[in-house]
């Protein structure tokens, strides 16, 4: 851009030589992940379904943004719209594409010079799935083991979260669906052998058309608080990522935590897991409260054990749409993005959470159907209006998720309205993506604190070796002074004008400021 964002309500004066920031040639970039939905980012083949090769083509766009690697939803065959609770995890489901298709995902997204990785829920299956099928009223099954029952006789196969039996589906269909039995040692050597295939599908230790890594869902120690299924970090989990990561050591296994309130530390040291969500900064980041944002990101990022990372979102598939958490105010979309992107470990954005998508689910706002969750896992907006190539409106005309739709024509928020804009969201994005990257620190480095006197300043450090960086967010809608610690340094602008002088800056409504310290 020759000239930067000037907003209405958003005021931040800069100049183009001071936010066009360029990363140099060789500097590592640091990991910046898209979330997707694939079932509702574009349908290449026009059945209405996200796909395999809709999401290929739109590799283009996901370099554009900056991303760099790319987490799925399960791909795996279910009933289920959102593909948990497996049908069979061999099989890629067919609305989605083939196997083929997703090798081929896989290569290009490699040959571009990014990653992918793959969510795995392999702690449930569906009445559709063999060990379901051969097992149910068959003690002598093969898999008799592999799922848990209630009684001998194995006709009563165990509920899963929540002491479900059955899945009301947004389609008014039932699921039936029962919980793995992880404590079987073949169960985990199944599970070995699924994960190492994705890793590595040819076999051929080159990893060109395997997965980059994990997400483990659900992950628990005790699953589901059930009797039989206890002290599954020592049992189940690391064992499990042990053994794979014996076909690639690169491997990264990031678990989600079962508990929202949980800073996952127990995940490391007893899982082996690789990274953990921080849930807790993304309550904090959304409250605009100093006191929270300091609390959590003082204890998420400072004790963080040295060789993992946290994942810093503000956005997913189980959560509502941070714009509308926000009100759809421009202002704090825009903070909010950029603390998710600035303030360390390794940012996540939600697919259309750039463009500032709305969305409120959650349970029981429709009854009991997993349909709840629609409104936050709608189509892409491609376009201005809900028509047009690519459109995935998978569940249109399903149910009140449709007629309450969050997707409005000619709102200003779709990419067709919003990449022309200079001052949209997606571009203001896009802005922050190129300053991260231009800059050791803010791509690479570790997250300090930086103590100021005003309750509605937040700053931070972000080191890299010799290359220091601060940010300041002013989290109101008031102009505010603030003025920070001692340092002996001298401070010169990264991003916006604003000048520190003698250890005392003032920033605008909502406005952000960065700089480079020596």
């Amino acid at each position: 851009m020759n000239k930067f964002i000037s907003i209405v309500f958003f005021i931040l004066i800069v100049s183009s030589c001071s936010n066009e920031q360029t990363a140099p040639p060789n500097q590592p970039k640091g990991e910046i992940i898209y979330h997707v939905f694939q079932r509702s980012f574009y349908d290449g083949n026009g059945d209405g379904q996200g796909d395999l090769v809709g999401l290929k083509s739109k590799l283009d766009y996901l370099q554009d943004l900056g991303v760099t690697s790319i987490l799925l939803l399960p791909l795996y065959d279910a009933d289920c719209y959102h593909n948990y609770f497996a049908n069979d995890f061999e099989k890629i489901d067919p609305e989605f594409g083939t196997m083929e298709d997703y090798i081929a995902l896989v290569k290009e997204v490699h040959q571009r010079g990014m990653k992918i990785y793959l969510d795995m829920e392999t702690q449930y299956v569906s009445e559709k799935h063999l060990w379901w099928r051969d097992a149910v009223g068959n003690p002598k099954s093969a898999y008799s083991n592999y799922i848990l029952f209630e009684d001998e006789g194995h006709a009563r196969p165990a509920t899963i979260i929540f002491d479900l039996r059955e899945l009301n589906s947004f389609d008014g269909s039932k699921i039936k669906i029962t919980t793995v039995n992880l404590k079987d040692k073949s169960v985990l050597d199944y599970n070995v052998k699924l994960f190492s295939y994705f890793a590595d599908p040819d076999n051929n230790g080159k990893f060109d058309d395997g997965a980059d890594g994990f997400r483990l869902d659900h992950a628990m120690d005790n699953l589901d608080n059930k009797p039989a299924l206890t002290n599954l970090f020592s049992t189940f989990w690391s064992p499990l990522i042990e053994r794979v990561k014996k076909v690639n050591p690169q491997l990264k296994f990031v678990a989600e935590q079962a508990n929202w309130g949980d800073y996952g530390f127990e995940y490391f040291e007893k899982a082996g897991a690789d990274r953990m969500f921080g849930f807790g900064l993304q309550q904090a980041i959304l409250s605009f409260n100093k006191q929270q944002l300091t609390n959590k990101a003082d204890t998420i990022l400072l004790m963080t054990p040295p060789g993992k990372d946290q994942i810093i979102f503000i956005e997913n598939h189980d959560l509502d749409r941070s714009a509308s958490v926000l009100n759809k105010d421009p202002n704090k979309e825009r903070v909010a993005a950029a603390l998710t992107l600035l303030i360390g470990g390794i940012p996540s954005i939600y697919y259309g959470q750039e463009l500032g998508m709305t969305g409120r689910g959650g349970f029981g706002i429709y009854g009991a159907t997993d349909g709840n969750d629609i409104p936050r896992r709608e189509a892409f907006e491609w376009f201005k209006t809900d028509e047009g190539k690519g459109m995935a409106l998978w569940y249109k005309n399903t149910g009140p998720w449709w007629d309450h739709t969050y997707i409005k024509a000619n709102d200003s928020i779709s990419l067709e309205e919003e990449l022309p804009r200079e001052n949209s969201l997606l571009n203001f994005y896009k802005t922050i993506i190129k300053l991260k990257q231009s800059d050791p620190a803010l791509s690479m480095g570790k997250y300090a604190p930086a103590e100021n006197n005003n309750a509605q300043v937040f700053t931070f450090f972000r080191q890299e070796g010799l290359d220091k960086v601060l940010v300041a967010v002013n989290l109101s809608a008031e102009k505010q002074k603030a003025g920070l610690s001692p340092s002996g340094g001298t401070y010169s602008p990264l991003y916006g004008r604003v000048a520190i002088n003698q250890n005392s800056f003032e920033l605008k409504p909502y406005e952000i400021g960065v700089w480079s310290v020596k």
